[in-house]
């Protein structure tokens, strides 16, 4: 599990499960800190590259996404792979989903 910042994209890698969430979480939080709290901006997230994902990584996305909101940035999740959207749905990401919920845009391609 990594996340790779470019800019005003992410790049989310590898797998997004419990073991991996243990020893990459200090990585979400330095990624956050390349967000300047007031300074609105959107960020594309790239999922391509994301693996396999159990309930701990969906957890930990969901806190990292709502962080990066909280620091003024509109996330929008990109290549959005068919593990991730069907993970996504199982446990209920549904404001992930929506265009009624002020929450990431998730766009597949």
């Amino acid at each position: 599990m990594a996340i790779r910042m470019t800019g005003t994209e992410a790049h989310l890698e590898g797998d997004w499960t419990l073991t991996a969430v243990t020893r990459n979480v200090d990585a979400l939080a330095q990624s956050l800190q390349q967000f300047e709290p007031g300074n609105e901006q959107n960020l594309s997230i790239n999922c391509r590259e994301v693996g396999n994902v159990d309930s701990s990584g969906m957890q930990l996305l969901n806190v990292w996404l709502q962080c990066v909101r909280f620091r003024g940035v509109e996330p929008t999740l990109v290549n959005v792979p068919e593990s991730l959207r069907h993970a996504m749905q199982g446990l209920d990401f549904k404001q992930y989903l929506s265009d009624n919920f002020p929450g990431p845009t998730m766009i597949a391609t």
